[in-house]
């Protein structure tokens, strides 16, 4: 005879959240599937590292029980997560009226020639704070076809900056080279407008001298100042 028999366990697994250093506890639920009294108790093999509360009790026809198992603070997980402690659940029909109080050792003894069900568990460790999932529309979770593209982008943005900086320094020098051509044509202007007015000014020295020296000097000096004007008109400007 299996407790199953007298006894619906769940879970069939102890499962704590194991966490280092930090107390954890799960929970069974004992149900009493027959119309008589069953008395039950709880054994493991590593009692210092487990309290089970409580470790035995009574259930009453077509009740339920719950028991909590806690681990005691942890100062390393074990290799792999792995556990290799058992806890045994022992059942058996008590009398009618009978109390958590009257629960001896021998109520489970088997040598009387008594019915004992008995039900194993296993115990399992799971992280207490498990990574989080990915969650949809990461990079992880993008399609090849969409990273191509977005690097396609990347590279069309490249591309286009690259141009933009080559043509910009064409355009200075194209700017350049044209400010200077217009000065050269000014400067080259200027300078034949005063090879001009030179000519003038030996013209009329000319005919000054011919005409006697008397108003020569005035007239002279009056073209002269004339002259030096426009030529320091046409190098500001150059």
């Amino acid at each position: 005879m299996s407790t199953g028999d007298l006894l619906s366990i769940q879970p069939t697994e102890l499962k704590f959240p194991f966490e280092v250093k930090k107390q954890s506890s799960c929970s069974l639920q004992l149900t009493n599937k027959t119309d008589k009294y069953v008395a039950f108790k709880v054994k493991t093999t590593n009692p210092k590292k487990y309290c089970v509360r409580p470790n035995a009790g009574i259930v009453l026809p077509g009740t339920t029980c719950d028991v909590t198992v806690t681990m005691q603070a942890q100062k390393e997980a074990p290799p792999d997560m792995q556990c290799k402690d058992k806890f045994l659940l022992q059942s058996v029909v008590a009398p009618d009226g009978v109390t958590p109080k009257d629960i001896t050792p021998e109520m489970f003894n088997k040598e009387d020639g008594k019915v004992v069900g008995e039900f194993k568990l296993r115990v399992v460790y799971f992280p207490a704070n498990p990574p989080s999932p990915v969650p949809e529309g990461s990079d992880e979770g993008s399609s090849p076809r969409a990273s191509v593209l977005d690097n396609g982008n990347q590279n069309t943005s490249l591309f286009d900056a690259v141009s933009r900086s080559l043509e910009e320094p064409k355009e200075k020098s194209s700017e350049a080279w044209s400010m200077i051509s217009k000065l050269t044509e000014e400067k080259t202007s200027a300078l034949q407008q005063s090879q001009k007015l030179h000519r003038e000014l030996d013209l009329l020295r000319k005919e000054l001298s011919k005409n006697g020296g008397g108003g020569f000097s005035l007239l002279f000096v009056v073209l002269f100042g004339l002259l030096g004007i426009l030529v320091g008109y046409f190098i500001r400007k150059t």
